[in-house]
């Protein structure tokens, strides 16, 4: 019996390099789609798949580009084609509308056309975002609570999903979506505030840093870890009809909780670091996102057991680690 076959875009991602290490433990045959210039530069552009690159199969490519991505599916023919890869920093969508709204949009169209005309019977799964409830009319949010995106990004991750939906309603394609809630790891990229705290938390610990700057200590989100919820991705596919699914905690925490709780593992108030900064708060602010999970509990038999604390300090200490510097250190800068 062959192998069953994986196409990721994103694959370089935090959520793309998990779910890659998550399939290939699976036994799939993994490809991955990549701008020309991460097999140019693969230092700078492929750390987070360093460790697996000599059992993935990388495909240059663009998501701007239909013909390429036509030409991709029909060569690798996936059984299953997880589409991972957008501009998905909320805040630099409102500094570029136009390519966030540009690539995210028709890079899901042209995916799901490449594969409708290359590989129908091909699996789809589409990252969705907890940016797509925006201005919430419902607490908790589930699949059925309606869409008010307040940027770019949710309002292109809105398009995506009814794309998705469409595909699947139109021409009898597979194709789900999964509604995620914000996800953090050790590899989030550091232009994100969780990252950008522990990050900075290390940094200061390391004498490197005095200080780290942030928005709305006021935000709350639902913040799991990011591992289990690549999990939910691949139930998703193994489901025999397809669908949506909210993928969260059902728990909610501020910045300044995060913030609390990480310059605690060092010993640290974080009201002696963190400045904040108007210039860093979003000129529309979602309301409170807290997702609903117990559909995908129920149908796909998906829990997360990763608490808030030790996603924090998971964060936390990777960081450290990467600075050479134990959270025992904290003695050495209190001194």
């Amino acid at each position: 019996m062959s192998r069953r076959k994986a196409f990721i875009t994103g694959i370089t991602g935090q959520d793309g390099s998990y779910l890659t290490e998550t399939l290939l433990a699976k036994d799939y045959e993994v490809h991955g789609l990549v701008r020309r210039v991460a097999l140019e530069d693969p230092s700078h552009h492929l750390g987070r798949i360093a460790h697996v690159r000599d059992r993935v199969t990388l495909h240059a490519g663009s998501l701007e580009s239909f013909p390429s991505l036509y030409q991709i599916v029909r060569r690798v023919q996936p059984d299953e084609c997880y589409h991972l890869a957008a501009q998905s920093f909320v805040s630099y969508s409102f500094d570029d509308e136009f390519s966030t709204l540009n690539t995210n949009i028709n890079g899901t169209h042209y995916l799901l056309a490449a594969v409708k005309e290359a590989a129908p019977a091909c699996r789809f799964y589409f990252a969705g975002s907890s940016e797509m409830f925006g201005k919430v009319e419902a607490i908790p949010q589930t699949e059925k609570t309606r869409f008010h995106p307040r940027s770019a990004y949710g309002i292109s991750k809105v398009a995506g999903f009814d794309l998705t939906r469409n595909y699947r309603e139109a021409y009898g394609l597979y194709t789900s979506s999964g509604i995620l809630f914000n996800h953090e790891s050790a590899r989030r990229g550091f232009e994100f505030v969780t990252r950008k705290i522990t990050a900075g938390v290390a940094a200061i610990v390391a004498g490197k840093a005095k200080e780290v700057r942030l928005g709305n200590l006021e935000a709350r989100r639902d913040w799991g870890y990011a591992p289990d919820y690549v999990e939910a991705m691949w139930l998703m596919l193994q489901q025999d009809v397809p669908d949506d699914y909210v993928v969260a905690t059902g728990e909610t925490h501020s910045v300044h909780e995060f913030c609390e709780m990480a310059f605690g593992f060092v010993g640290l108030n974080y009201m002696d670091y963190v400045v904040t900064d108007e210039m860093l708060h979003r000129p529309a602010e979602v309301d409170l996102l807290i997702g609903n999970p117990a559909k995908a509990k129920r149908v796909l038999g998906w829990h997360t057991d990763t608490s808030f604390e030790t996603l924090v300090r998971v964060m936390v200490e990777a960081d450290c680690s990467a600075l050479g510097v134990p959270l025992g250190a904290k003695t050495i800068l209190a001194g």
